[in-house]
């Protein structure tokens, strides 16, 4: 494909404007459709980034006729029927993490994706990072080997609120959204299955009806283990570290950022072409649909993270 792909985003929230805004560097690419539940606010959006179709409905993004692709960044709960919808309407999809939030709807998405012959993508973010992206160009040079990872995800959402603090219409979720980065990520880069997972969670909020604190440990079939600690009860910074202890080295690494074991920065600017993970994630779509090939998270890809979630809460049940 060497035209202009054309592209709906679903979701106008925090997580759609992130990647507008990483849309915005890419050549070749244009956002022609925005659809989130607001009107209002999906058109004051859309006048800012130049979309001249505005809706709410997911299914006039796909009538369009000239849309090839979109990327969805609406509830989670919304994620594996809206996926397949895409696949069935003859379009490319990228959806934001997490694929699903149960083994059943991830397996159903994988099976129509197979079958579609279509690019599907799930935005595991982690992958893209520059910082993630060093360390792992650094095991697959054979100099640096994961002997243990030790993962902090904290946030302060006693109330559904998201990124930005204005509130949600659906309710997070620590196991099958925020520890689903980190149980992907140990996988691929320890190159290595997970072969044992525990989880424990603590109380169920009286409203929101989720555990707001949770522990994970996982094993890889190399060896290797992680340790995943996650709260929405942390009142202090906010965010998600990952700490890599490695046989010849460790790695401290803060989004797009790393440092080493002594707090000293490493310089990443080099690792690839942005230092937006975002946008890195989007090239990766957009590349894989160019050149009919599939891309790096592609559902098939991320598919054994999501039977690991489900296998941690047959634990916490």
């Amino acid at each position: 494909m060497t035209k202009t792909i054309k592209v709906a985003l679903a979701g106008a929230g925090a997580f759609g404007v992130k990647h507008l805004d990483g849309i915005k560097n890419i050549d070749g690419v244009e956002v022609v459709s925005l659809m989130s539940r607001d009107i209002e606010k999906t058109k004051e959006t859309a006048a800012k980034y130049g979309i001249q179709h505005v809706t709410t409905d997911l299914a006039e993004s796909l009538a369009l006729k000239e849309v090839d692709a979109v990327i969805l960044c609406t509830p989670t709960q919304m994620h594996a029927d809206q996926t397949m919808a895409c696949l069935k309407a003859g379009k490319h999809v990228q959806v934001e993490i997490p694929l699903a939030d149960s083994i059943k709807g991830a397996n159903a998405v994988a099976a129509l994706a197979k079958s579609s012959g279509l690019v599907a993508m799930c935005g595991h973010t982690r992958r893209f990072n520059p910082s993630h992206q060093y360390v792992h160009k650094e095991i697959a040079a054979g100099k640096f080997n994961i002997q243990q990872m030790d993962v902090q995800t904290y946030f302060f959402r006693r109330t559904n609120m998201n990124a930005l603090g204005q509130a949600r219409s659906w309710t997070d979720h620590l196991l099958w959204h925020h520890a689903a980065h980190t149980v992907d990520l140990f996988a691929y880069q320890c190159g290595s299955p997970i072969v044992k997972a525990n989880a424990v969670q603590g109380p169920i909020h009286p409203s929101l009806g989720i555990a707001m604190d949770m522990s994970i440990q996982l094993k890889a079939a190399n060896g290797a283990i992680c340790t995943l600690s996650l709260s929405f009860n942390n009142d202090g910074p906010l965010g998600t570290y990952f700490r890599y202890i490695g046989d010849t080295a460790t790695y401290l690494a803060r989004y797009d950022d790393l440092f080493n074991g002594k707090e000293e920065k490493i310089d990443v600017s080099q690792v690839d072409v942005s230092m937006n993970g975002i946008e890195l994630q989007d090239r990766e779509f957009f590349a894989a649909i160019r050149e009919g090939r599939e891309p790096n998270s592609s559902v098939a890809s991320v598919l054994p993270c999501y039977q690991v979630l489900h296998d941690l809460e047959q634990q916490l049940v």
